[in-house]
């Protein structure tokens, strides 16, 4: 008997194989042999989507999955061109930046 080469699944394919397990409605060696899959693949798929289910759902303010607030860091940089502004300024005033960079 010779050997299957490596399959690679889709993302589709494995959550619609690890849904199908969550359902419960076959049997773990009747999804084996209907997607023609190792059962222990399945349990894999299965376990997977059940831990990362949380992050889906997760919290919104967790900083993984929130976009940084673009008027914060605006604000930010223009408080930091204002300070950079006024140093430069006072500076020069003092004499110890010359005129010239």
């Amino acid at each position: 008997m010779a050997r299957r080469t490596r399959r690679n699944h889709t993302p589709a394919f494995k959550a619609q194989v690890a849904v199908a397990a969550l359902k419960s409605d076959k049997t773990l060696a009747e999804l084996a042999q209907q997607y023609d899959i190792h059962p222990n693949q399945i349990t894999d798929w299965k376990r997977q989507l059940t831990e990362r289910a949380v992050q889906v759902f997760g919290d919104a303010s967790s900083p993984a999955s929130s976009d940084p607030d673009l008027t914060k860091l605006h604000a930010k940089i223009g408080q930091l061109a204002l300070e950079n502004d006024f140093l430069e300024h006072a500076l020069t005033k003092a004499g110890l930046l010359s005129a010239r960079r």
